[in-house]
C-alpha cells in the first residue's frame, strides 16, 4: 500500500499550478502591505524573541522532523514532504492568529516578513540538508538532480518580490495600502482555498485511500511543530504574549509554498503532495483551536 503512495503522482495541470503561483503571490502581496520597515526596527528593542522565533523556525522544527522521520520511518515522498513543510517560512495565517489569540501581533508581523525573506535562501537550503540526512530521501533527490538554484528563484519570485514591493508601497502610499489589503486578504484566501477544493476533487480517491496515515503523520508532525515554538519560549525566558506568538509562528508553515515546489519540481509526487496539501488544511484548524483557547483563557502559562 506504501509503495503505491510513494509511486503516485497527482492530477494537476499547468493551468492549475499558474493558479497556485498567483495566488501565493497576492497573499504575500497582501501581508506585506501591513508591513514597515518600522516593524523590522522594532525587533532590536525585542531580539531575544526574535531570535528565539527564527531559531525555532529555521532550526529547531527542521531538526525535530528530522528526529520524527527516524522515529515512524515514513515512505521515502512522504519524508520529503515533512523536510519541504518544515523548510518552508511561517504561513501567512499566523498574524491573524496570533491577533486572535491575543499575542504579540508585532512580533508575529515582523517574524513572519523576515522568515519569509530568509526562506528564499533557507528554504532550498534546509530542505536539501535534512532530506539528504535521511537515506530513502536523498535517494530521490539524486534521481531528481534537483537544481536548488532554480528552488531559489523560485521562491524568491514568488514571496521575496511580493514582499518587497509590497513593503515599498505601504510606506509610499500607506492609505491605499490599507484599503488594498482588507480585499486583497479574504480574496487570495478564498482563491487558494478554491484551489485546495479542486485538487481534493480531482484527487479524491488517492486522498480517501491515505488519509488515515496521512492524518496521523501531519498530526504528529504539526504537535511537533507548535512543541517547538512553546519550548523555545519557555527555554528563552518570553513572556506569555510572544510564547503564543512564537507557537503560532512555528506551528503554521507556508504549505502553499511547499505545494508550489512540489508540483514544479517533482511531477506532484505523491506522498510530498499529499502531505503539504493536508498540511495547509490541518495546521489551520490547530492553529485556530490553539489561538481560541488562548483568547478565552488569557491568564493561563
Amino acid at each position: 500500500m506504501l509503495e503505491v503512495l510513494d509511486q503516485s503522482t497527482l492530477n494537476f495541470d499547468q493551468g492549475s499550478l499558474f493558479i497556485l503561483n498567483i495566488s501565493l503571490a497576492i497573499i504575500m502581496f497582501g501581508v506585506a502591505l501591513d508591513l514597515k520597515v518600522a516593524d523590522f526596527k522594532a525587533i532590536l528593542t525585542n531580539p531575544r524573541s526574535f531570535l528565539a522565533g527564527i531559531l525555532s523556525q529555521f532550526i529547531f522544527l527542521p531538526f525535530l522532523t528530522w528526529v520524527f522521520v527516524l522515529f515512524v520511518n515514513p515512505p521515502p515522498s512522504v519524508a520529503l514532504g515533512m523536510f519541504l513543510v518544515a523548510a518552508c517560512p511561517g504561513g501567512n495565517v499566523s498574524n491573524f492568529l496570533s491577533h486572535l489569540a491575543k499575542g504579540n501581533a508585532a512580533l508575529s508581523v515582523s517574524l513572519t516578513g523576515f522568515s519569509t525573506l530568509f526562506s528564499i535562501f533557507l528554504t532550498p537550503f534546509n530542505f536539501a540538508l535534512w532530506a539528504g540526512f535521511y537515506a530513502p530521501s536523498a535517494k530521490i533527490l539524486r534521481e531528481i538532480s534537483l537544481s536548488y538554484f532554480d528552488v531559489f528563484q523560485t521562491v524568491a519570485l514568488i514571496l521575496g518580490i511580493p514582499l518587497i514591493v509590497g513593503i515599498l508601497i505601504n510606506s509610499r502610499f500607506p492609505s491605499w495600502s490599507q484599503k488594498a489589503t482588507k480585499i486583497l486578504k479574504p480574496l487570495s484566501i478564498l482563491i487558494f482555498a478554491a484551489f485546495v477544493a479542486i485538487a481534493f476533487i480531482g484527487n479524491y480517491k488517492l486522498f480517501v485511500q491515505f488519509i488515515g496515515l496521512i492524518f496521523l503523520w501531519v498530526l504528529g508532525h504539526n504537535l511537533l511543530g507548535l512543541a517547538s515554538g512553546y519550548s523555545l519560549s519557555k527555554i528563552f525566558g518570553l513572556d506569555l504574549p510572544d510564547t503564543k506568538t512564537l507557537t503560532i509562528e512555528t506551528g503554521i508553515q507556508n504549505s502553499g509554498l511547499g505545494l508550489v515546489l512540489i508540483f514544479t519540481y517533482f511531477d506532484g509526487l505523491g506522498g510530498m503532495a499529499i502531505i503539504a496539501a493536508w498540511w495547509g488544511i490541518w495546521h489551520i484548524i490547530s492553529g485556530m483551536s490553539i489561538a481560541l483557547y488562548w483568547k478565552n483563557i488569557p491568564s493561563i502559562k
